[in-house]
C-alpha cells in the first residue's frame, strides 16, 4: 500500500521546522529515522498531511556528557548510541538494550528522539527512560521545557509534547556510585517485538541494602509502566530470593493491568512479567555484589 498524498518539507534549520509544527499542528508529523512513520502511512494507519523531515537538521544527533547527565539528540541513530564507548562507560542500561531493538538495519536509520516520541508501548527505550529517570527537552516557539520521564508517556502512542512542540534531545543520568541496572525481554524471535521487557536500575549502599530501585516495564499497558508497587518492596531491603521473588509478584499482579492478544493472554503477560523481573532483579543484584561488573 502507499500513503494518501501529503505536502513535503525539508527544512535546513530547527526555528523552520518549529514554525511549521506551529502553523500545521497535529496535521504535521516529524519524520526522524521513519521506522515506525512511514509503514503505518503505508498502512494508512498515519495520515499526516504534513510531514516534515528532520535529517538535514544540524545539531540534533549528538552525544555528549554535560556534568552528571548524558545528553542524546533526538536525531541520533540509534545504532551510534548502541556502540558508543561512551555511552557504554556511563549509561550501560542503554548500550545493553538496544541490541534487543529489531535489527542493526532498523537501528542504523532508527532515532533515540524517534522511538521515545513515538511511545509504542512494546518498545525498549520508553522503558529504559522510565528506569532511568531521564529528561526530556522539548522546543516550541514558546521555548523549551522540561518533562521527567514519570510524565511525559502519557497513554498509547502518547506523550506529554504539545501540537507545536519537538523532542530536542534527552538527558539520562550518569550510573552513579552503587547503581546497577539491568535488562531482558522475552520475544518469539529476536528482532519481533517483546511479549514482555524490564529494565532495571538500583541503588545499593556498601552493605549490600537496596536504597532505592526504578523498574521500567514493556508490553504491559497502553504505554511503558513504571512497577512503583515492585520497587516498594525493595526500598530499604537487603536481598534475598524471597524479598526479589515478593518484588517479582508486586509487579506481576499489582503493577500491571497488561493487554490479551494473539501474541499473549493476560495472564500469560502477568507470568511472563514476574518472571523476568525476578531474573532481572537477580542479575543486577549479583552485578551489584561483583562491584557493579555483569
Amino acid at each position: 500500500m502507499k500513503p494518501p498524498v501529503f505536502e513535503y518539507h525539508a527544512p535546513t534549520h530547527i526555528d523552520e521546522v518549529l514554525e511549521l509544527v506551529a502553523q500545521h499542528g497535529d496535521e504535521a508529523k516529524p519524520l526522524a529515522g521513519g521506522q515506525s512513520l512511514v509503514p503505518a502511512m503505508n498502512f494508512r494507519l498515519a495520515r499526516p498531511s504534513v510531514l516534515i523531515d528532520l535529517n538535514g537538521i544540524d545539531g540534533l544527533g549528538a552525544i555528549a556528557l554535560e556534568g552528571d547527565e548524558l545528553r542524546i539528540g533526538a536525531m541520533t541513530r540509534q545504532r551510534a548510541v548502541e556502540r558508543s564507548d561512551l555511552v557504554g562507560e556511563v549509561t550501560p542500561l542503554l548500550s545493553e538494550t538496544l541490541p534487543f531493538v529489531a535489527h542493526p538495519q532498523i537501528r542504523n536509520r532508527g532515532t533515540v528522539g524517534g522511538s521515545l516520541a513515538h511511545a509504542d508501548p512494546a518498545a525498549e527505550l520508553p522503558a529504559v527512560a522510565l528506569a532511568l529517570g531521564a529528561r526530556f527537552f522539548v522546543r516550541s516557539q514558546r521555548g523549551t521545557r522540561v518533562v521527567e520521564a514519570d510524565a511525559f508517556f502519557d497513554g498509547l502512542f502518547s506523550t506529554a509534547m504539545e501540537d507545536d512542540e519537538l523532542l530536542e534531545n534527552v538527558a539520562f543520568p550518569v550510573l552513579a556510585d552503587g547503581q546497577v541496572t539491568a535488562f531482558s525481554e522475552i520475544s518469539r524471535r529476536h528482532g519481533d517485538y517483546a511479549l514482555v521487557g524490564v529494565a532495571v536500575s538500583l541503588s545499593v549502599d556498601s552493605s549490600g541494602c537496596c536504597e532505592r530501585a526504578r523498574i521500567g516495564l514493556l508490553s504491559v499497558g497502553d504505554g511503558p509502566v513504571l512497577a512503583v508497587r515492585a520497587a516498594e518492596v525493595l526500598a530499604g531491603e537487603v536481598p534475598s530470593d524471597e524479598l526479589i521473588r515478593s518484588a517479582a509478584a508486586r509487579a506481576g499482579h499489582d503493577d500491571i493491568d497488561p493487554p490479551g492478544d494473539i501474541h499473549a493472554s493476560v495472564d500469560y503477560r502477568r507470568h511472563l512479567t514476574e518472571v523476568l523481573v525476578r531474573r532481572t532483579l537477580a542479575a543486577a543484584f549479583a552485578r551489584a555484589s561483583n562491584g557493579g561488573s555483569a
